[in-house]
């Protein structure tokens, strides 16, 4: 808890106990981390075992029955008063998790809830676990093509907002290691860049990072996103691809972006795939050269990379632009600021603190000297319109 007030005045709630090992939270842990170090917040993290046979039923039971059952969360007694409530929803099941804080919504002025993953093909499938987004009073999905029909659907307006991640956890600097990986991949992949990457391995010794397990249990999911920064600071070539590209029946064909592009783009790392084609993407990555575009079929990664390895001063304004930008726009100390000015309430002291930290490592990675670095006091130039 922090202790730049002597009350919390927001309430974190936090699923990091009940999905605590599953790699698609971590960014949301990394978030709610960054809200109690800025901010003066209480984070509230109930146990559950999401596989118990209560929580299943309630869970299946969600799909077909108009009233949500508890899970097996024990009901939260609200003991004082928070200006914000503030939860993360990583998949529209998780709302069956925030029966729980009924009574903690009547201690909290604004209730503020992230909604992750919600593809618009899924809405009328997930209608009955969407209606308790309706009881709060910011919903902010992460995916821009699903604001305007959940709004619909819940019947108020949503608020889109941007994903980011930890900038300085990813960040090479102050002491930038050695990139000893040649090409780092992991999660879904094309098969045919997979394999002429591997061929490459085979051939020529280049050093290809990819998984060789399948699964999407971490150990540890602090350790893990500290393990991928890693590997990522170290790596020269990040590939990535927009969300699900591999299952456009499962996304309806609606193009989205994860938090791969910020990871590539904030690590000084060279991302090759495909180009997000959506209105969102050239807003949040618009400086000259983010990325070389290679689509998933193509099978000439090989001849993209020796032409890069060609270009050392391209190479090194890549990687420059892209650390800089993250680390001026895309941390999540940027988001935070968002969702207080929707809230109403003004920043405290740790994000000045935070956005200080963010522009000496921005300066650092520039090198040209405060001067080329812009004021972070401005008005987010990532604010969807």
């Amino acid at each position: 808890m922090s202790s730049q007030l002597d009350k919390s005045r927001v309430l974190v709630f936090s699923l990091r106990n009940i999905f605590g090992k599953a790699l698609n939270r971590g960014p949301h842990v990394e978030l709610e981390d960054i809200i109690c170090e800025v901010d003066s917040a209480e984070l509230l993290a109930p146990t559950l075992d999401p596989s118990s046979r209560r929580a299943s039923f309630a869970t299946r039971l969600g799909y077909h029955a108009p009233v949500l059952l508890n899970p097996g969360l024990p009901r939260i007694p609200a003991d004082r008063q928070y200006d914000v409530l503030f939860a993360i929803c990583g998949f529209p099941q998780d709302l069956i998790m925030f029966d729980a804080i009924e009574d903690l919504r009547g201690a909290c002025r604004t209730s503020v809830c992230l909604l992750d993953e919600m593809w618009v093909k899924e809405i009328a499938k997930h209608r009955h676990f969407l209606k308790v987004l309706a009881k709060f009073d910011i919903v902010m999905p992460f995916q821009i093509g699903t604001v305007k029909p959940l709004s619909e659907e819940i019947g108020h307006a949503c608020t889109h907002l941007p994903l980011a991640i930890d900038a300085i956890k990813f960040c090479p600097y102050p002491d930038p290691p050695e990139r000893v990986i040649d090409v780092f991949s992991m999660g879904r992949r094309s098969h045919v860049i997979h394999q002429k990457l591997l061929a490459m391995a085979r051939d020529s010794g280049l050093f290809y990072l990819h998984d060789t397990i399948s699964g999407s249990q971490a150990i540890d999911l602090g350790e893990h996103r500290a393990q991928v920064a890693n590997l990522a600071k170290r790596s020269r070539y990040f590939l990535v691809n927009p969300g699900k590209f591999d299952e456009p029946g499962e996304t309806g064909r609606q193009v989205e972006f994860g938090y791969r592009y910020f990871e590539g783009a904030a690590s000084g790392a060279i991302m090759l795939g495909e180009r997000p084609d959506n209105e969102l993407f050239p807003r949040l990555f618009d400086w000259p050269d983010v990325m070389v575009h290679v689509p998933h079929t193509s099978d000439d990664i090989d001849q993209v990379i020796r032409e890069l390895d060609r270009d050392r001063e391209r190479q090194e304004t890549m990687r420059r632009t892209g650390m800089v930008q993250t680390l001026l726009r895309h941390d999540w100390v940027y988001r935070w600021e968002t969702i207080l000015k929707a809230t109403g309430l003004q920043p405290l002291p740790g994000v000045a603190a935070r956005k200080d930290r963010l522009r000496a490592l921005a300066e650092m990675v520039d090198g040209r000297g405060p001067s080329a670095i812009p004021d972070l006091n401005r008005e987010p130039a990532f604010l969807a319109k």
